[in-house]
């Protein structure tokens, strides 16, 4: 539905119970109360907890709210929500509108159906989930939401939003300690901060129905390369054509009531793909925006008769889709990440940098853990995606500066100063002192670090969990040799340059698609997991386990179960895709292929009974490879039936995971590759499947 003559700074946040709205509808010592909890992470006074619910119940019911729910993050990578009408029968038969503190603060849950890891036993079915008040609730749908934390009944952590609100509190921690012993006194709070750049693909949903991988994968199995892909460079920043920018005018109007602040839209890389961006804020409050992002594109997209596709890579051979995640730390709105107009004369700005590249180098397999999932395997080395391989891209400026305070050597200090264009219309523009580095895993971009590894359809939770806790852990170092000595601005230098010189082989500014970085990177010591089976361990390697429990982030046994639960859904997400190719292959492919040779057969069969003299090779010819392939197909479909079945009698579960990696998944691909070589040869309307050219471009 069109709307029109739309205030923006009207509806903006107009269903989210924000400070305008605690004001309103709390007394005033009740929302004094509140506030202070939240803005200096003080634990909940549990005694406020009916007034701030009848608060939020009377702002609810105003918005025409009649449920509510506690809103949370499972280990499913989704949103789990359970809805609970206000309506309270009384005894007279009448009903009351009720909603207690006792409901805001805490809600059961059926947690018996959601991953564990061997948490818990089966019939262990109690979960609680507990209000995470730092994060505002809003009216979506006619209910309340609630952000909640998940956990089991003996306290287990369940989700994806705890560990990240703790790691918050360790980063907090660490940092205010090193910035006080800077002499910032003043300092009792850091705040991490994060912001997605989510990428997506919008298909049309005629097409989507018609294509069984993509109702039940999310990724297409089969399609040859089309004619034209995004080698013409068009599509990227594009004119939006006008069906997209309804979805994405609708999309964002949406996500301003619920308070997102979606930003920036614009044509991605790859035909039909699209990005949105959102102000960065909070890193937890971040993390619910973009489950809200992506909850609303596909909400959205399927009113304007279109399916958004979020997997990482649902077209081989074009784009993948990621979901770039900005972070920094902030001290009171000032990011500790800003350089300056001097940055070799910026100690803490320095210092601070070097304590995250300490951390990207000591905890890199955690950090490519943390990212890693099924469908970042396709993504990642490919079109627009950087390798497995992580490292840091500082710009060659603030490398020099480094290089300096290593060597004491001066080295040739590079400005930005100014940029003509010829142009004599146009204003000279201020030049930075490096690029941006599309091609580098985790890149200063000033003021911020940009972590370009995550997939797009994930939670941005773990990368920012992990980030956290690896950065706590160094700044808690940084912190105690800066207690051991009265000279700190000696020791500042010192540590920036013990720290530059011990972990710069991490830092690289070049091309990090080449060839000679990934000989150089192993060269370097660098790891390289190249599947997401690997790269898994890295959330139990005994330096990953030491250092969550050092800052009371996860316990062994929470990480353990987290391990079990990636390998587990790799192994469910290769034997679904498996059994899907296998499906459409027997029931869509074959048959197809059958009808185009009879096809051919007959048309060979009917020039012969003219008796005339007629050339008949292309006839016979195309009957030939078509048989041919058509016999490689089923060879195909034979070899991944075996492997498939064969991964079911696999016991363990990592060697299940390398079973299904190393072998179903080879079958899987020798199978596309026949069927990708029939649809290239066989007549458009045998075809059972939209084709690669229908799905990117017609829209």
């Amino acid at each position: 539905m069109e709307e029109k003559n739309i205030s923006i700074s009207e509806i903006y946040a107009e269903n989210v119970f924000n400070d305008e709205s605690m004001r309103k509808y709390l007394p005033v010592n009740i929302y004094k109360q509140l506030r202070q909890t939240i803005d200096s992470s003080n634990p909940l006074d549990s005694s406020i907890a009916d007034h701030v619910a009848n608060g939020m119940r009377l702002w609810a019911m105003e918005k025409g709210a009649t449920h509510y729910t506690h809103w949370f993050q499972p280990m499913t990578g989704f949103t789990a929500e359970k809805h609970d009408s206000f309506l309270n029968p009384i005894p007279d038969g009448s009903t009351m509108m009720t909603f207690s503190g006792k409901e805001l603060i805490r809600g059961e849950s059926d947690a018996s159906s959601f991953p564990s890891g061997g948490l818990r036993a089966t019939f262990e079915a109690r979960g609680y989930t507990a209000w995470d008040c730092t994060s505002p609730a809003f009216v979506k749908d006619k209910t309340l939401y609630i952000p909640t934390c998940f956990c089991s009944f003996n306290g287990e952590i369940l989700d994806k939003k705890t560990p990240l609100l703790r790691s918050m509190e360790a980063l907090s921690q660490q940092a205010v300690r090193v910035l006080h012993l800077l002499g910032k006194k003043d300092v009792n709070r850091v705040v991490a901060m994060a912001g997605a750049e989510q990428e997506y693909f919008l298909v049309d949903k005629e097409l989507f129905d018609k294509r069984l991988d993509l109702m039940l994968c999310d990724r297409t199995l089969f399609g040859a390369k089309p004619p034209k892909g995004q080698e013409m460079d068009r599509h990227y920043y594009g004119n939006i054509k006008e069906r997209v920018m309804d979805f994405m005018r609708e999309l964002d109007l949406e996500l301003w009531r619920l308070g997102v602040p979606a930003k920036t839209e614009h044509n991605e890389a790859a035909p039909a793909q699209h990005e949105l961006a959102a102000v960065y804020t909070t890193a937890n409050i971040a993390c619910d925006n973009n489950q809200l992002i992506m909850e609303t594109m596909k909400k959205v997209a399927l009113r304007k008769n279109l399916v958004c596709l979020l997997h990482e890579k649902p077209f081989a051979g074009v784009n993948g889709s990621g979901k770039h995640n900005n972070w920094s730390l902030n001290v009171n709105g000032k990011s500790l990440f800003d350089p300056g107009k001097t940055p070799a004369e910026n100690a803490q700005f320095l210092l601070f940098m070097c304590a995250v590249i300490w951390a990207v180098d000591e905890y890199a397999e955690l950090l490519r853990a943390s990212i890693a999932c099924p469908g970042n395997d396709h993504r990642l080395g490919g079109h627009e995606a950087p390798p497995p391989i992580i490292s840091v891209f500082l710009g060659d400026g603030l490398t020099d500066i480094l290089e300096e305070i290593e060597t004491g050597r001066p080295s040739p200090m590079r400005e930005g100063g100014k940029l003509e264009i010829g142009v004599n219309t146009i204003p000279w523009l201020p030049r930075d002192t490096s690029d941006r580095n599309r091609t580098s895993p985790f890149a200063f971009t000033g003021k911020k670090f940009e972590f370009r590894m995550v997939g797009s359809s994930v939670s941005i939770a773990g990368c920012n969990n992990a980030l956290n806790t690896a950065v706590a852990e160094t700044l808690r170092r940084i912190a105690d040799r800066l207690e051991e000595t009265e000279d700190r601005s000696a020791c500042v230098r010192e540590l920036v340059r013990e720290i530059y010189h011990e972990h710069k082989r991490v830092i690289f500014n070049g091309n990090n698609y080449s060839r000679e970085w990934v000989e150089e990177a192993e060269r370097r010591g660098l790891p390289c997991a190249r599947s997401s089976v690997e790269a898994s361990k890295g959330l139990i390697a005994p330096k990953s386990v030491e250092v969550f429990g050092r800052h009371n982030v996860f316990q062994q046994k929470e990480l353990e179960a987290r391990y079990e639960i990636r390998q587990e859904t790799y192994n469910k997400t290769i034997d679904l895709e498996s059994a899907t190719m296998l499906e459409m292959a027997r029931k869509q492919i074959i048959p197809s292929v059958i009808a185009y040779s009879k096809f051919l057969a007959d048309s060979v069969n009917a020039i012969k009974e003219t008796g005339l003299a007629v050339d008949m090779s292309l006839q016979t010819t195309s009957l030939k490879d078509v048989a041919a392939l058509g016999a490689q197909l089923k060879t195909a479909v034979t070899k991944l039936e075996k492997t498939a079945e064969k991964a079911h009698t696999v016991g363990d579960i990592t060697e299940k995971a390398e079973y299904y990696r190393d072998k179903v998944c080879a079958s899987m691909a020798a199978l596309r590759d026949v069927a990708d070589k029939l649809e290239v040869v066989m007549g458009s309307e045998y075809w059972p499947i939209p084709t690669y050219s229908d799905l990117l471009f017609r829209i």
